[in-house]
């Protein structure tokens, strides 16, 4: 059982990692799952665009890869996400780069727990969740900076 972050080709350290991974395993036990070992890397457009077009076959930045490896009720996999395409929406969605990297990395999580977002109800509900992971995040844990 574990959560990890690591930088990998940005120069970016997630402060807070302790706090962070709180929050992040409580979304897990919220979904009456349990955590296994979830690595959140950080990297740049394109590292993430490589990575897109090699195992997704698509050609454009996205600001977030997740590879799912839970079994059952165990939450595993790794979340790839783009720094760049992070600071991009902040100013696109007239939102904090931190409250946009925590948004990503709740939708990866519940990505991991089972949420989908291809059709329009499941991106919907998806958001929805997205939001509540938020005032979890606004609501216990203050201390992080959002």
């Amino acid at each position: 059982m574990s959560l990890r972050f690591y930088s990998k080709e940005v120069a970016f350290s997630l402060p807070q990692k302790r706090l962070t991974g709180c929050w992040l395993k409580e979304i897990i036990l919220n979904h009456r799952k349990q955590l296994g070992k979830i690595s959140v890397i950080f990297v740049d457009d394109f590292f993430l665009l490589e990575m897109n077009r090699t195992y997704l076959s698509h050609d454009y930045f996205t600001d977030i890869i997740t590879f799912d490896n839970s079994l059952d009720l165990i939450v595993s996999g790794e979340l790839y996400i783009s720094i760049d395409r992070v600071k991009e929406n902040a100013t696109l969605f007239n939102t904090t780069f931190f409250m946009e990297l925590y948004r990503v990395m709740a939708h990866g999580v519940l990505h991991l727990i089972g949420f989908k977002d291809k059709s329009k109800k499941d991106a919907a509900l998806m958001s929805f969740k997205e939001e509540e992971c938020l005032k979890l995040l606004g609501d216990k844990y203050f201390e992080i900076r959002i």
